[in-house]
């Protein structure tokens, strides 16, 4: 009986708000068919009619229907209480004219950003392929995933508005589709076994900055300021003219976290990028604004050839360990092992997305049994001419998977860096020496532009580059 008297009062709202004067509803292109809302959340929904006009919104899933008013300038904003995981559902928006938005699905919302390693497609670039890309898209028919691209905007301007619409999982929409994000999405869609929803806003070549606002680069002086117009080329290499065009259109869209994979193009500057990273988490956490801290995880660059003497990759990798510290909440998928000294654009993103989803089961979703962190340096221990080295994330013991240790280093006060004798000890440390170093004063483990990552803990997951010295 509730049931029929809810349509009937539906359809009395419906009849009555199309004799008010209004205009055609206006919605941002990601609310759409196929989209999915984050579940049991009180989500925004927004969009652009007639100034002082009556908006009213149906919620299908409980039946439930919401009244607001555009402002002076058009805009409206409803937000809506989704339950649990399900769907499809319909909303349905009434102005003049009425919108309805189909097969949409209620469950779990991912924010993917950064540059061309998170932007590149499981089809690959040119030349430059993704590791079983053809295998994986023959399992990508999912109709409990969905994808969205925003497609690349670079503004002067703060926009409200951004381009790109949700997609169901195939092996088509799957191909053009970020290869780390979808990866990352089909992993947990299996996983939980409910509706994913995965957001990615991408563009390869671009620096952090470009993703922050204005406002948060103003607190920082290092950043000089530079003037452009509609008609500068390469708008998306300067400040804030992607967070103006592809973050700030979206902010607020109901998501459960972040995933972040950036920091090639700051490889020449690691100690202004240390400073700039932990602050445009906190602003996009403080633009989301949920009462929650929404979790970020992100991709620490990998190894790569070291030509180019002007960046230092060991010292961006650095930045980015250390971030784990400075950042609540956060949590870096080490790729040390895996990267290529010849493509920036290394095959193997199956590996970045499965460590990206360890961090997001264990610490956002509470599975227990998961590893989720490789060893992290935590101290060392100078015995006569050896150093031992001890780390965090090791319950069960480290390992080389059997095969010698070949990255630390070790020196003394001369600051002359020596490769390093490394054995595994039974108390879960590494025991570094050479016999040159009689005072040895510090040690460092594959700190270097190029190199193939050989510490594991017991889950397998690698060990970061790291140095005990500050020199």
């Amino acid at each position: 009986m509730m049931k029929i008297y809810s349509h009937i009062l539906l359809v009395f709202f419906l009849l009555l708000f199309n004799n008010i004067a209004g205009a055609k509803i206006v919605l941002p292109s990601f609310f759409c068919d196929n989209m999915v809302l984050q579940q049991q959340s009180n989500v925004p929904i927004w969009g652009k009619s007639e100034k002082n006009s009556n908006i009213i919104l149906f919620t299908s899933w409980n039946k439930k229907t919401s009244f607001t008013k555009a402002d002076e300038n058009g805009r409206w904003k409803i937000f809506v209480q989704t339950p649990k995981a399900g769907g499809p559902f319909t909303l349905t928006i009434k102005d003049k004219e009425t919108v309805i938005l189909s097969n949409v699905m209620i469950g779990e919302v991912w924010f993917c950003s950064g540059q061309s390693n998170m932007e590149m497609p499981m089809r690959g670039f040119k030349n430059q392929p993704v590791l079983n890309s053809n295998e994986i898209l023959i399992t990508a028919d999912n109709s409990n995933l969905r994808l969205l691209t925003i497609n690349r905007n670079a503004s002067i301007n703060v926009s409200d508005t951004c381009s790109g619409k949700w997609q169901i999982s195939n092996s088509e929409t799957a191909k053009e589709f970020s290869a780390v994000a979808y990866q990352y999405g089909a992993m947990l869609q299996k996983k939980l076994n409910i509706p994913v929803g995965i957001i990615v806003s991408c563009w390869g070549g671009t620096t952090i900055q470009s993703w922050m606002s204005e406002e948060t680069l103003n607190g920082f002086s290092e950043i000089k300021k530079i003037v452009i117009s509609d008609s500068t080329k390469d708008k998306h290499k300067f400040s804030s003219t992607l967070f103006n065009g592809m973050i700030a259109p979206i902010v607020g869209y109901g998501i459960k976290g972040f995933l972040w994979y950036q920091g090639e193009s700051n490889r020449h500057e690691p100690e202004l990028y240390g400073k700039l990273f932990p602050a445009m988490v906190t602003s996009w956490r403080n633009l989301w604004d949920t009462k929650t801290i929404l979790p970020f995880y992100y991709v620490q660059i990998a190894p790569f050839g070291g030509k180019d003497t002007t960046r230092s990759g060991k010292h961006l990798r650095e930045a980015q360990l250390k971030a784990m510290k400075s950042i609540p909440d956060a949590g870096m998928a080490v790729t040390l092992d895996i990267g290529d000294e010849t493509f920036i654009h290394f095959p193997d993103k199956t590996t970045v997305a499965k460590r990206l989803l360890y961090w997001a089961l264990a610490k956002t979703y509470n599975y227990k049994g998961i590893e989720y962190s490789g060893p992290v340096y935590k101290y060392i221990k100078i015995e006569n001419n050896k150093v031992n080295v001890y780390f965090d994330y090791t319950e069960n013991g480290l390992t080389s998977f059997g095969k010698e240790l070949q990255n630390f280093e070790i020196a003394g006060a001369n600051k002359i860096f020596y490769p390093a004798m490394a054995k595994i000890n039974d108390d879960k440390s590494v025991q570094v020496s050479n016999d040159e170093v009689k005072n040895p004063a510090a040690v460092r483990y594959a700190f270097k532009e190029y190199v193939k990552g050989d510490l594991y803990n017991n889950a397998g997951l690698p060990a970061s580059s790291f140095r005990t010295d500050n020199w």
